[in-house]
């Protein structure tokens, strides 16, 4: 073997050594860094955001003299922490900051019926889906015959809840109407009930729970509202970091869908609703 091809050899071997040192060291400190499930069990508790205004999914009780938050999403973050074996910490807030809250590290995760828009993703990691959505235009139950096509809510105040896949949809898809956004969904409905908007967009499960809940008041109108495909499932965020917590998340979302027990769950948080009417 000559001196060259020993030389070269050797720096050949160099290289492989560099390369496998790099991966096993980006492997581990990747692995180091994501402590997401440790950290919540060191704590004792997994603290939840939500904002709850959004029957059946987050909604607020009281509940033997003390005011609590509730629904089908409070029902599956329980399931979580149950499955960590930690306390459940629920924080609620304004839905527009609870991705902020959550970069900030002052939630874990965030249940609040939220859809996982290409924006969102960006900023947040989501988990598997758990609740299918279409969209729909909520309305008093004596006008569900006058708003049949996009037309026909031209130069009517339409609701919306600030910086949600309802607001964006509404500015697509009825533009000739005039756009009234609320923090609080249930801000608008109250304004609905009231006369001072003509409709509210709301994902279908929100609107049946709240004609189901005031069968006299609410109604759905027969117009039609396109769902875009990537705004038709709502799912779990949390930080991008958080991969570990990610994946224990879908394992809990997994085992609930496997035994039937998201049916069962939502069908809980319905009768909840309709137990406290709020």
């Amino acid at each position: 073997m000559t001196r060259r091809t020993k030389v070269m050899i050797a720096g050949l071997l160099a290289i492989l050594s560099a390369v496998v040192l790099s991966f096993t060291t980006s492997t581990y400190t990747s692995y180091a860094a994501d402590q997401s499930v440790q950290k919540i069990k060191d704590s004792k508790t997994l603290v939840v955001g939500t904002s709850a205004d959004y029957p059946p999914f987050e909604f607020p009780i009281m509940k033997n003299g003390k005011s609590q938050v509730a629904g089908y999403d409070m029902l599956i973050a329980q399931k979580i922490a149950d499955d960590l074996g930690v306390k459940l910490k629920i924080v609620n807030t304004e839905f527009t900051s609870l991705i902020p809250e959550l970069q900030d590290g002052k939630i874990d995760l965030i249940l609040a019926g939220m859809v996982p828009t290409p924006e969102r993703e960006k900023a947040v990691a989501f988990s598997d889906s758990y609740y299918d959505v279409q969209n729909v235009l909520l309305v008093q139950k004596k006008d569900i015959a006058k708003y049949k096509t996009a037309a026909d809510v031209k130069g009517k105040q339409i609701g919306v809840q600030q910086s949600t896949t309802q607001q964006a949809i509404a500015k697509a898809q009825l533009s000739g109407a005039q756009l009234v956004t609320e923090g609080r969904f249930t801000s608008l409905t109250t304004e609905l009930k009231q006369g001072d908007l003509a409709g509210v967009v709301a994902e279908n499960a929100i609107a049946a729970n709240y004609t189901k809940q005031y069968p006299k008041i609410y109604g759905v109108a027969k117009l039609k509202l396109t769902t875009p495909k990537q705004n038709r499932t709502i799912n779990i965020a949390g930080r991008k970091g958080d991969k570990a917590l990610i994946k224990q998340t879908n394992k809990t979302l997994a085992k609930l869908q496997k035994n039937g027990d998201l049916k069962t769950l939502f069908t809980q948080a319905q009768n909840t609703q309709l137990k406290y009417g709020k």
